[in-house]
């Protein structure tokens, strides 16, 4: 278990982009590198996040968007080197750390409520 620490730590070490906080029910923007052959581009991946998991060099987020009428989610490593930037756009106000009965909202009732400062 000691060993799994050390790598870990020393991954931690090299490479710590410092990312804006944020939770689960805030709607962010990924902007998240993309390699197409020889070619090098960035897409956006705006939507709200389901939940954060995880701690040190293993921790992840989910975020989920409408794409269409489809709902489309994507698992994205915090210490990615692909991430570029992290943009948050609004900050919702939710009472659960993992929302996962957002998947099954529609209409109306898939809105969050933004949290004042």
């Amino acid at each position: 278990m000691d060993a799994i620490k050390i790598v870990e730590n020393a991954f931690a070490n090299e490479e710590a982009k410092q990312h804006p906080s944020f939770s689960a029910g805030d709607t962010i923007t990924v902007h998240y590198k993309i390699k197409e052959g020889n070619k090098e581009r960035i897409q956006n991946f705006r939507g709200v996040v389901l939940q954060t998991k995880g701690s040190g060099v293993s921790k992840t987020f989910t975020i989920r968007k409408m794409s269409g009428n489809v709902g489309v989610e994507r698992i994205f490593p915090v210490n990615s080197p692909f991430i570029e930037q992290i943009d948050i756009n609004k900050v919702g106000k939710v009472r659960q750390s993992r929302i996962y009965y957002f998947r099954k909202l529609t209409g109306k009732k898939a809105r969050i409520k933004e949290r004042k400062f």
